[in-house]
């Protein structure tokens, strides 16, 4: 069964964004073009990843000479996003992701795709078979500028969780912490 693309080629819109307490958050990828939504879970490491990722590929196009595709050294003012996720339907949640340059059309390209369940004992079924479970993933092809504008959005969401304990590092929940020093 051929795989669901979730494309978009130049989206109005793709955030990380963030539901629940800190300690408790859900973090999202979220891309829309026009009335088209689509909203993936992913851990916060994977966030994390993504923005240092991108800002790596970005530094890298800069250093070329005459900076051929013009990547912008900081996050245009204009570009910045800040506002919540749009109405979150998860469509699901990230296991693998593939991050990559275009230099055709001079954008940062990231693919995502589902945790796969696998079930060692459940081989009868293959994915995409009677069980009505299709296999799908999310591209999204940005520009330089809304690339630059999401790793900075996206740094700032990770950092916003839990304060992490001057003494252990550990994070600091909102009902207390029990600090465990290690032994010296």
């Amino acid at each position: 069964m051929p795989t669901l693309v979730h494309e978009f080629a130049w989206p109005d819109r793709v955030v990380i964004g963030t539901i629940g307490v800190p300690g408790a958050r859900t973090f999202y990828l979220q891309v829309r073009t026009g009335k088209k939504i689509v909203s993936i879970a992913l851990e916060k490491q994977q966030s994390a990843q993504l923005a240092e990722k991108i800002d790596e590929i970005l530094d890298q196009l800069i250093t070329l000479e005459g900076n051929p595709f013009s990547v912008p050294t900081g996050t245009p003012i204009e570009l910045v996003d800040n506002d919540q996720l749009e109405a979150v339907e998860e469509q699901f949640r990230t296991g693998a992701m593939t991050l990559g340059w275009d230099p055709t059309t001079a954008q940062v390209v990231i693919e995502a795709y589902p945790i796969m369940d696998a079930d060692p004992d459940d081989d009868d079924e293959p994915v995409g078979g009677d069980g009505g479970e299709v296999p799908e993933m999310l591209l999204v092809r940005m520009p330089v500028g809304t690339a630059r504008a999401f790793a900075k959005r996206t740094r700032e969401v990770v950092g916003a969780g839990r304060p992490a304990c001057p003494l252990c590092g550990y994070p600091v929940d909102p009902d207390g912490h029990v600090c465990t020093l290690p032994e010296a």
